[in-house]
């Protein structure tokens, strides 16, 4: 039995009660999801700004599918982090924070550092102080694969870090360096996990600052044509959700003392060009859509602030947490798409 199957059977025989910060949006919604559906008590604390009600609505709906209490167990909170008091409130009573609420996007922190900033390192800070006063069990938060910043390097080892390019960067790489302090001088147990171009339903594909992944299904699903940024060679390691979800879980109830106050790479130890990803996406929206012409992509220049090549050593949190990818890029866009067929995007 992998330790992810054990943590499963673990949650299946007791109820905790959980806060999931940013819960309205990708990520936290799967997290708010996966909860519901293994019986756990959820808090779920979101703005809005980014976040969408039809998240949460959709979480709980398929959620009560496999737990008919899911609802009952449940409670959202319209909230901001950037508020101290929300923060010590939301934390009352709670054993495990699962952090992902945040500002995303490079190009964002690009044309607003002070919001991001005011999001992603004040809003850090108050929940990680809340949390510590308060004295949850484990404050598991998502930081980026982003502060690598320009280390040539590959894979990505969690040690060797390089010069931050953008104020998103820094403002995760802040984050880490808060919650190391935070353990040396307090002893509050929190993990990182540096996720790496995370994917899967109910991404937001439309605005400037949507995912390459959803935006481009949605953009082909409609017949229209993509952006690629630069030659198309640059690379990614894109982690499909589900192993996102794993990785939280295992952060919480890893028995290894080296893992708490630690930071992990979340990904598949993989590379993926976006011209590969472009013509993966295409071929699967054929097999589900007949007839479908899709224009040949548009490549104009590289974005400032990115980097050319990315790839995760995950060796550090195989050992440590147990973490086991259980789907590749393939499979995950397999899942991915299917849901986009069927969504109204």
């Amino acid at each position: 039995m992998s330790q992810h199957d054990k943590v499963i059977a673990r949650l299946k025989k007791k109820q905790h009660k959980w806060l999931v910060t940013g819960a309205a949006g990708f990520i936290g919604s799967n997290l708010v999801e996966k909860l519901l559906s293994l019986g756990q008590h959820v808090v779920a604390l979101d703005n809005l700004s980014t976040g969408f009600e039809a998240n949460i609505s959709e979480a709980l709906t398929s959620a009560k599918k496999i737990n008919n209490q899911a609802e009952q167990n449940f409670e959202f909170i319209k909230g901001d982090i950037r508020d101290i008091k929300t923060c010590i409130r939301i934390c009352t009573g709670v054993e495990f924070i699962l952090h992902q609420a945040a500002l995303g996007s490079v190009p964002r922190s690009l044309e607003d550092p002070i919001a991001t900033n005011e999001s992603n390192v004040q809003g850090f800070l108050n929940m990680l102080n809340a949390a510590r006063k308060e004295k949850t069990n484990k404050f598991v938060y998502a930081s980026s694969s982003s502060v690598y910043g320009d280390h040539p390097d590959l894979p990505k080892v969690e040690e060797k870090t390089g010069s931050l390019l953008s104020p998103y960067a820094v403002s995760k790489y802040t984050n880490e360096l808060y919650a190391n302090v935070f353990y040396k001088n307090y002893g509050y147990a929190s993990v990182g996990l540096r996720y790496f171009n995370i994917f899967g339903k109910r991404q937001n594909p439309r605005g400037a600052y949507a995912g390459v992944i959803p935006k481009w299904i949605v953009k082909m699903k409609n017949s229209e044509q993509i952006d690629i940024n630069g030659d198309g060679e640059t690379t990614r390691d894109f982690c499909y959700i589900e192993n996102v979800l794993q990785a939280n879980l295992l952060a919480c109830f890893s028995n290894q003392l080296d893992a708490t106050g630690n930071i992990f790479n979340i990904a598949n130890n993989d590379r993926t060009s976006l011209n590969k990803l472009s013509r993966m996406i295409s071929k699967r929206l054929n097999n589900h859509i007949e007839n479908l012409k899709i224009p040949e992509p548009n490549y104009r220049e590289e974005r400032l602030g990115d980097i050319k090549d990315s790839q995760a050593n995950i060796t550090k949190a195989e050992k440590l947490l147990g973490y086991s990818p259980t789907h590749n890029i393939s499979r995950g866009l397999d899942h991915t798409i299917e849901w986009y067929v069927d969504s109204s995007y």
